[in-house]
């Protein structure tokens, strides 16, 4: 118990007395913005709708005494079993370990977490907990779906936040490292809480990498092309050709505004644009501003006029060329999608084949962000967004991040704030906390429309007077799906490719929702699976489909050049009849919130 012992009561006292100060700070810096009326809280709002919902699953356990005795018997002989266990490793001979029969989990991957009777009680204790009352959740009857889903994302809040591994008197590395350190970690820990604090603007940013060694444009985005065009939502980037020549038909990439374009292009050894360029695309891409209040009404038709329809009218004047491959990225896609579904009905026919990424077009199995989107919610949303004309880019980012807050919360407010320690760079979670803002009209557009009614995948989709079909776009289609993707999951994406009127061939790779898609060949990564149309269940086309090693990208590449695979001599940006407005990235994607 040596390492659990204080052995300088006068140094602890002094950081105790150090970290109070610093929390006093943190707590300073979330007051200040509130009394200065700078930040109107919006906590109460979830909070209200996760003991609205939870409360309908407590009344179903309560309301009938034998079925909540039942429950409280399963709870408490699961306890009796821990009990015995523990009794048991305690009469065993030294060196003899029992084994464990609850799951394993990385959190509890520290040594002490079974070796320690304490802490091994303590884990079990959660463990058995946690599940108990997810299973709560999962056999509470009467529930409509929606009521059960949100009940079961909030019970994973819940127990994710209530781990022992993120409290200090009850986390043996946590408690180790207070006393090794007499609670300098705590202090520092809390310095950090409220510098987060103060650069969210009283907003709690969990800070996941070192932002000083990251720059857009420096060692971010640095494939070498120009901006030629720009509009209010959007700047249009081409890049530097590489080859002698190229393919006849540009490429265009119509990235998500939810977060920057350049995703795919991290760094050279990453960019999907550059590995593009490299196998003689000539590529154009969509840099989205960052919108503010002067944007709020700009909404999805906004969007494709002004976006998607601009840059094919750019690429016409920097090309000659009419016809062109594109490519949609998560809700960049299902923009792609109403796009070419409208351009359909308009005979519009400059797009000749489109790629998906991840991109969902039928949003029955859309996964946890439904969990957020009923027409309580969104009129609550809609409120708060009139305020200012845009959706502030934090809130988002809190939302995707509770998608996998047992990854993207908790690890980092454990390493962060209690055990003192700055997180390593890395270029994703840097490219992750670059939010942007989303005008109030295109975002309320995108809820309704798709999360709450569907209305793309069920033809009734309203865009320029015109009702959308997906079965009007007959082009030929890459649907590109994610094993582990969270935001868009593959069966999600598997049901819409049934939607289209033309050939579609699904792939699916391993990996989630980003890495699944930046995978580039070389590094020999995970793995994809073919299998031809999209056809019956999701369970029965991974069945048959073929797997096959490293990276989609050459699979891809060879889809498009069996759609057309003319070359023509390599093309320089604008092609003498746009002139450069500045060097890529460009402006849009500087501004941060």
């Amino acid at each position: 118990m040596e390492p659990y012992i204080v052995k300088d009561p006068e140094a602890m006292a002094m950081n105790v007395a150090r970290m109070v100060e610093n929390l006093g700070k943190a707590a300073s810096a979330w007051i200040e913005p509130r009394e200065k009326g700078e930040v109107a809280d919006t906590v109460s709002e979830p909070m209200a709708d996760m003991v609205k919902t939870m409360s309908k699953v407590t009344e179903y356990w309560m309301s009938d005494p034998r079925r909540a005795l039942e429950a409280q018997t399963h709870l408490l002989g699961s306890y009796f079993e821990i009990w015995s266990r523990s009794l048991r490793r305690l009469a065993e001979e030294p060196g003899k370990e029992t084994p464990d029969p609850l799951r394993k989990e990385k959190r509890f991957s520290d040594a002490d977490w079974v070796k320690n009777p304490f802490f091994d009680v303590l884990r079990q204790v959660y463990i058995v907990t946690a599940d108990w009352a997810e299973r709560l959740v999962a056999d509470t009857q009467g529930l409509d779906e929606h009521t059960r889903h949100k009940a079961q994302f909030y019970m994973r809040q819940i127990t994710a936040a209530l781990s022992p591994a993120n409290f200090v008197a009850t986390n043996p590395e946590l408690y180790r490292e207070t006393i090794a350190s007499n609670g300098a970690n705590l202090v520092k820990g809390m310095k950090m809480l409220a510098e987060d604090i103060r650069a969210g603007h009283g907003e709690l940013r969990i800070r996941q990498t070192d932002t000083s060694k990251f720059a857009v444009g420096k060692n971010l985005a640095t494939t070498p092309g120009q901006v030629i065009a720009q509009s209010d939502v959007c700047q249009v980037i081409q890049y530097q050709a590489t080859t002698d020549k190229v393919l006849k038909r540009p490429l265009l990439i119509c990235p998500p505004w939810i977060n920057k374009f350049y995703i795919l292009d991290l760094n050279p050894q990453k960019s999907f644009i550059k590995w593009c360029v490299d196998q003689g695309h000539t590529v154009f891409v969509i840099s989205w501003v960052n919108p503010d209040e002067r944007h709020k009404d700009k909404d999805w038709e906004s969007y494709i006029r002004e976006g998607v329809d601009f840059a094919l009218e750019t690429i016409e004047k920097a090309t000659g060329e009419k016809e062109v491959n594109a490519i949609g990225y998560c809700v960049g896609g299902t923009l792609l999608t109403a796009a070419l579904a409208l351009h359909a009905k308009e005979k519009n026919r400059r797009i000749r084949s489109a790629t998906l990424f991840t991109t969902q077009v039928d949003f029955t199995h859309a996964g946890d962000l439904k969990v957020f989107v009923d027409e309580e919610q969104l009129s609550a949303l809609e409120n708060r967004m009139s305020e200012h004309g845009y959706l502030d880019g934090s809130k988002m980012a809190a939302a995707f991040n509770m998608l996998r807050s047992s990854e993207l919360i908790w690890p980092y407010f454990v390493n962060n704030y209690l055990k003192g320690q700055e997180p390593l760079p890395f270029d994703l979670l840097y490219w992750n906390s670059d939010s942007t803002r989303m005008p109030a009209a295109n975002h309320s557009y995108y809820l309704r429309n798709c999360y709450l009614n569907n209305t793309l995948s069920k033809g009734e989709m309203m865009l320029a007077g015109k009702k959308l079909a997906l079965k009007d776009i007959t082009i030929p289609i890459y649907n590109l799906a994610t094993r582990e993707d969270h935001i868009a999951p593959a069966q999600s994406v598997f049901l819409g490719s049934q939607k289209f009127g033309g050939p579609v061939d699904f792939v699916l790779t391993g990996s989630g929702h980003i890495a699944g898609v930046v995978n580039p060949p070389d590094k020999g990564k995970y793995q994809f699976w073919t299998g031809g149309p999209a056809r019956g269940n999701y369970a029965d086309w991974f069945k048959d489909a073929k797997e096959t090693p490293g990276s989609w990208w050459p699979h891809w590449h060879a889809w498009i050049e069996a759609q057309d695979d003319r070359k023509v001599r390599a093309r320089v940006p604008g092609g003498g009849h746009l002139n450069a407005i500045e060097e890529a990235p460009g402006s849009y994607v500087m501004a941060r919130v």
